[in-house]
C-alpha cells in the first residue's frame, strides 16, 4: 500500500525551525541543484575518507545514480549552522562542532518527515561518524536510518550552491555546517486539502 504524500504546512514547519539553532534555512527544488563529477574528483583524489564508508563514494553510488536519487524527490530544504571556533586552522576543533549539526538535522528531519508522512532523504557534513569503525565494504551499514551520506558524495558543491542561492558561508574563526533535506509533496490538486 502507497503511503500518502501530504502537503508540508510551511508556517508550522518555520516556527519548528525558528525554536533550533539553525543560522538560514532555505526552501527549494532538487532541480535547482548542479551535479559534478569534479566534486566526485576531489573526493577520490583529496578525500581521506573515500571508500571507506557508507556515506562516501565509491559506496553512494555514482554522481549519476545519486542525482537520479535525489531528483526523485520534489522539494528540499536547505540548513546551515555556524560555531564559532577558536583557530579554524585547527582541524579537530572544527570538526567537533559537527556533531550539534547533525543532532539538528535529525531534528529537521523528523519535523519534515512528521508533516509529509513520507520519504525523507537527508545529505550532511563531512563522512558519517556514528560507528567507529565503519562497516563498508563488509556488511551492511549498522544505521542507515540515522546515516546521512555527505553532500559532496552526491557530486553537489556547497559552496556553489550558497552562491547561487544567496546562503552565507561565514568567514574568520565560524564553521558553517550545511545539510540538504529532500521530501515529496503531492502535486497540485492531489491531496490538497492537507496541510
Amino acid at each position: 500500500m502507497k503511503k500518502e504524500m501530504l502537503k508540508i504546512d510551511r508556517e508550522k514547519l518555520e516556527q519548528q525551525l525558528a525554536e533550533l539553532p539553525l543560522y538560514q534555512y532555505m526552501f527549494l527544488t532538487p532541480g535547482d541543484l548542479t551535479f559534478t563529477e569534479r566534486v566526485r574528483h576531489i573526493c577520490r583524489t583529496e578525500c581521506p575518507m573515500y571508500n571507506t564508508t557508507w556515506a562516501c563514494p565509491p559506496a553512494v553510488g555514482t554522481v549519476e545514480a545519486c542525482r537520479e536519487k535525489c531528483l526523485k524527490f520534489t522539494s528540499m530544504l536547505v540548513i546551515s549552522t555556524i560555531t564559532e571556533v577558536s583557530d579554524i586552522a585547527n582541524i579537530d576543533e572544527t570538526l567537533a562542532t559537527r556533531a550539534p549539526h547533525e543532532a539538528v538535522t535529525h531534528q529537521v528531519v523528523e519535523l519534515v518527515r512528521a508533516q509529509t508522512g513520507g520519504d525523507v532523504y537527508a545529505l550532511s557534513t563531512e563522512a558519517c561518524a556514528i560507528c567507529e569503525k565503519c562497516a563498508w565494504p563488509d556488511a551492511p551499514c549498522r544505521h542507515p536510518e540515522r546515516m546521512f551520506p555527505c553532500v559532496e558524495s552526491h557530486g553537489i558543491l556547497v559552496t556553489e550552491l550558497a552562491e547561487k542561492f544567496g546562503l552565507d558561508f561565514v568567514n574568520g574563526n565560524y564553521v558553517t555546517w550545511y545539510s540538504l533535506i529532500f521530501y515529496s509533496e503531492p502535486s497540485a490538486g492531489e491531496n490538497s486539502d492537507h496541510g
